[in-house]
């Protein structure tokens, strides 16, 4: 894949992995749509990159899924066409599940999982079209493993493996491509605006958080495995590597290495 030549649409772009994604991809020359509920920080982000000429704006919320076809159509509109769509936006979640509002659940499947997929929904006639596309998503290691504190978010995540793979053994004579990014901790403020029981925001960056992989150096990693069309790749500790590999051939060892984890 020569970046240069491709069409990015990146959700989630206003900070943490999405915004290193963006800027990364703008020293490759890549032509880029960015998108988030905020326009003002998405203009700080077009600002900082190598190439700003190339980068366009596109304000969407992924809980409003009902206008997603109308966005895009309006990516398609910028460039004349979209290659590959980074599905990035999201929320995470800090509560037990005796204390979660099922009204926090309900937000957390609207942003994460049916946002995600409308969005994708939307632009998939394009791809088909066109007999070529990768859809990009950014799941988590939770998307793998549940853990204390984030049920729902872990439900959203491993919904978005069951409908990606599916998609991708769907549309493989189509040319579309489907690439699943699992991240462990990675140093963004996804801690500090994960939702509590309650609805409110957490406000607090988690030590595991704050201890967690770089965000550039997410990216440039997260660019490999795009380049190279893998079909799921774990960002992530050895520990949380590990993890995943524990629960596939020794399920019962991990809950009980799970219950005694520290995910905060």
């Amino acid at each position: 894949m020569n970046f240069k030549e491709q069409i990015f649409w990146v959700t989630g772009a206003s900070s943490g992995i999405g915004k290193s994604l963006v800027v990364e991809l703008s020293n490759y020359g890549a032509k880029l749509i960015i998108s988030s509920r905020n326009e003002s920080i998405l203009r700080e982000v077009k600002k900082s990159c190598k190439f700003p000429e190339k980068v366009m704006i596109l304000p969407l919320d992924l809980e409003d899924y009902e206008s997603l076809p109308e966005r895009v159509t309006k990516a398609i509109s910028f460039f004349g066409r979209v290659d590959v769509l980074v599905n990035n936006g999201g929320i995470s979640q800090r509560s037990l599940v005796k204390d979660t509002s099922i009204k926090v659940d309900k937000r957390l499947m609207d942003i994460n999982y049916l946002g995600t997929v409308a969005l994708t929904k939307a632009l998939l006639p394009h791809f088909i079209e066109n007999k070529s596309g990768h859809f990009v998503v950014t799941t988590s290691i939770v998307g793998k493993i549940g853990t204390p504190l984030r049920s729902t978010y872990a439900a959203t995540k491993h919904a978005l493996h069951g409908f990606f793979d599916s998609l991708r053994a769907e549309h493989y004579k189509d040319n579309i491509a489907v690439t699943l990014v699992c991240p462990g901790f990675v140093t963004t403020n996804v801690s500090k605006n994960a939702l509590t029981g309650n609805g409110t925001p957490q406000n607090t960056m988690d030590i595991a958080t704050a201890n967690g992989i770089d965000p550039d150096r997410f990216a440039r990693m997260m660019l490999k495995a795009i380049k190279n069309k893998k079909e799921e790749v774990y960002i992530a500790g050895v520990k949380e590597k590990l993890g995943v590999y524990t629960k596939r051939f020794f399920p019962k060892l991990l809950s009980k290495m799970i219950r005694k984890l520290s995910v905060t």
